[in-house]
């Protein structure tokens, strides 16, 4: 095995960007345009997670490495995830995620910064004698790796790195000063992943919520295109009374509220800067008896950059069956405006359409009883009239779905909710 002691391992100025001007002259076997078109390789994995393998491999081939890859950290309890990696027995992974809380890598990584190099020949890792070369690295065929932290958030920290085999020498000051040209292109591109990975989680979040409510959701660009429709909206699509999707806009099938729908989004989406205009209603009648209205809501330009960005939509169109009323939110109402049990009782029973005596029957109770406890429901949510309070309940409806989501439409309205997460 070659002494670690022997390796001299140069530092390379670098500029206020992290970019080492001077390094490609240490580099000599290595041309501009191939490292070039590797730093814009590193670029595209930034948009394209998938494409790691690949280009960690490319990297390293430049330095005459078998194996190779991102791993992710886990600092605080010691665990370790191979992401993208190449050239590796399973069995190896296995050990080294074993062992990598004992390894002079984790030791590095807790002080080193980002885009410091380092590999385990270097002197201050001690690899000759250590166990992790002996129960981890050997009985693979593997002599050195070289690696440097990429990207740390929290307790977690990913790195790339690559390996030799006993069959090369341990890496030299060549392979560090390639390294450390890549590592601020890999960090840079490893953080754009990373903002894209949380944008694109709180898009799923978003997708699932809207999911959950009763009126169908769709979200439209400037000109009517919509770019996302929930279940609920599918499923009024499907139904093909009141709605239609006729190139990737929501046409009603009743012609006067076509005109008005599309008079409506329009308005909208210039009102969509303005914080101080409203949502306005439009009625979408299905031509025998009922149908939707659709209240449409202009999303703020400052929405439009934030959670809302990746739908890119101008308006948001809500569109409910007036009839169809979800179950009512009896116990919150009732601590809402302080009603006993006996009280929300009798209050869930008229709301059904069931007559007093009626009540009294079904809940074992005297008729005068029942008149009691609504004079108390009266007085406590400030109403005199049954419609009235009746109103009011109905109107404390939460908008959510109550029952399970029928299976997912594979035509066009599904390909929308595809193409419109980017």
């Amino acid at each position: 095995m070659q002494n670690a002691s022997s390796h001299a391992y140069t530092s390379y100025p670098t500029d206020p960007l992290g970019n080492m001007p001077g390094a490609i002259s240490h580099l000599p076997d290595i041309s501009a345009p191939v490292l070039s078109e590797l730093i814009g390789e590193i670029y595209d994995c930034a948009l394209d997670p998938q494409r790691w393998p690949a280009t960690c491999r490319k990297i390293a081939d430049l330095c005459a490495g078998i194996g190779g890859g991102i791993c992710v950290h886990d600092l605080q309890h010691q665990q370790n995830d191979q992401l993208f990696v190449f050239g590796y027995q399973p069995e190896f992974l296995q050990r080294l995620g074993s062992q990598y809380a004992q390894s002079p890598m984790a030791a590095s990584d807790v002080v080193s910064n980002i885009g410091d190099v380092s590999a385990l020949s270097m002197e201050r890792h001690h690899l000759r004698g250590s166990r992790f070369f002996h129960e981890v690295l050997e009985p693979f065929g593997l002599l050195d790796m070289i690696w440097f932290p990429a990207l740390r958030t929290g307790g977690r920290m990913a790195s790339l790195h690559a390996s030799r085999s006993v069959d090369s020498p341990h890496f030299q000051e060549r392979d560090v000063g390639l390294f450390k040209l890549l590592s601020p292109h890999v960090n840079r591109a490893l953080t754009i992943s990373d903002a894209l990975d949380i944008r694109t989680l709180r898009s799923e979040i978003l997708e699932k919520t809207l999911d959950g409510l009763a009126a169908g959701v769709f979200l439209t660009t400037h000109d009517g295109r919509v770019v996302y429709m929930n279940q609920a909206a599918e499923q009024q699509v499907a139904n093909g009374k009141s709605i239609r999707m006729v190139h990737q806009r929501v046409v009603p099938t009743n012609a006067a509220a076509r005109t008005e729908l599309s008079r409506a989004i329009e308005q909208a989406s210039r009102d969509a800067a303005d914080a101080d205009v409203g949502p306005k209603s439009v009625a979408i009648p299905n031509g025998v008896s009922g149908g939707y209205v659709a209240t449409l809501l202009p999303i703020a330009s400052g929405l439009r950059h934030g959670m809302l960005a990746p739908f890119a939509a101008s308006v948001a169109i809500f569109t409910q069956d007036p009839v169809l009323v979800p179950p009512m939110p009896g116990e919150a109402f009732a601590r809402l405006h302080g009603l006993t049990g006996g009280e929300l009782r009798v209050l869930m029973a008229l709301s059904q359409g069931i007559a007093g005596t009626e009540v009294a029957d079904m809940l074992g109770i005297s008729e005068p009883t029942v008149r009691t406890h609504l004079q108390h429901i009266f007085s406590k949510t400030g109403t005199s009239r049954q419609a009235d309070l009746l109103r009011m309940l109905h109107h404390s409806t939460p908008p959510i779905r109550t029952q399970p989501a029928a299976p997912r439409i594979p035509a066009n309205a599904s390909a929308l909710k595809t193409a419109a997460i980017v």
